[in-house]
């Protein structure tokens, strides 16, 4: 059974007392213990503890210091981290609401309500930032803002903001890349795929998003990107399906000939499609 991390934390204090024969030692032990609480348990519980466990301790330490909007902005996090953004909404707003509240928080804030699907909400406070406040993190929210609405030109100016703020625009570059699919600009959204994939080459979901562009203009070649073999027949696969949808029958069950043939184990997705179409007399 593994320790969680207070009880990593709690082990450490035992063998610290342990470690020292003097009564003295052993307080000043936990005088330490203390200080590293205030200063960096916070941080640790934020970044590496299990999400889980982060909730359970921000919980925990909130209900017990019900005024400190440090404890409940750890809970919001934590609460998102651990996949639970809904729950988070509520503690969200007591943080925002308060003379503590930041535009870092807003941004926070707005993105729980994005994964919740209450994207109006998410606008209002996006809404209520300065424009001042210019960071990677708003802007890629303000991007997916304005695609849900349909707003391409502001969608497109708020994702080229955003990819410039970061070293890191890989995901940015994909989810902009998917914008553009959704409109029906395959190409550039190819190009999106493929400038996504040189940041970052194992970002499997633009691979996929990029045969998908491809195979929507009828190109059903593997695009020239590094792949592992497993990859690319799932890549086959994704082209084989397009293919199909598109008429483009034999093509397709060519291509998943070659992904069954492609893949280092037995592929049943593939395998299934190929057999319900041949049983189809397509």
């Amino acid at each position: 059974m593994r320790y969680g991390m207070m009880g990593a934390v709690a082990a450490a204090i035992v063998l610290s007392g342990c470690a020292n024969s003097g009564g003295g030692d052993v307080s000043r032990a936990f005088d330490g213990v203390n200080v590293i609480d205030e200063s960096n348990l916070n941080d640790i519980m934020l970044t590496v503890a299990d999400p889980s466990e982060a909730v359970s301790y921000f919980s925990r330490a909130s209900s017990e210091n019900p005024d400190r909007i440090d404890l409940k902005r750890g809970l919001a996090v934590s609460l998102v981290r651990a996949g639970d953004a809904p729950t988070s909404l509520p503690v969200w707003d007591q943080v925002v609401s308060s003379d503590e509240g930041t535009n870092d928080d807003r941004v926070d804030y707005a993105d729980a309500l994005i994964r919740s699907g209450k994207w109006d909400e998410a606008k209002t406070q996006l809404d209520a930032i300065p424009p001042t406040h210019e960071t990677f993190k708003r802007y890629r929210l303000e991007a997916m803002v304005a695609d849900s609405e349909r707003d391409w030109d502001r969608a497109d100016s708020f994702y080229e903001i955003a990819a410039g703020l970061t070293n890191r625009p890989a995901g940015v570059l994909n989810n902009w890349g998917y914008s553009k699919l959704t409109r029906g600009d395959f190409a550039e959204a190819e190009e999106m795929f493929v400038r996504s994939i040189g940041y970052d080459p194992d970002i499997f979901t633009a691979k996929n998003n990029l045969v998908l562009a491809r195979g929507a203009q009828r190109n059903y070649q593997i695009p020239n990107v590094p792949v592992t073999q497993i990859e690319k027949a799932q890549l086959l696969h994704t082209l084989a399906l397009s293919a199909v949808k598109q008429g483009d029958v034999a093509t397709g069950k060519s291509l998943l000939r070659e992904a069954i043939d492609t893949h280092p184990q037995h592929f049943d997705a593939a395998v299934r499609t190929l057999r319900t179409l041949e049983n189809s007399g397509a």
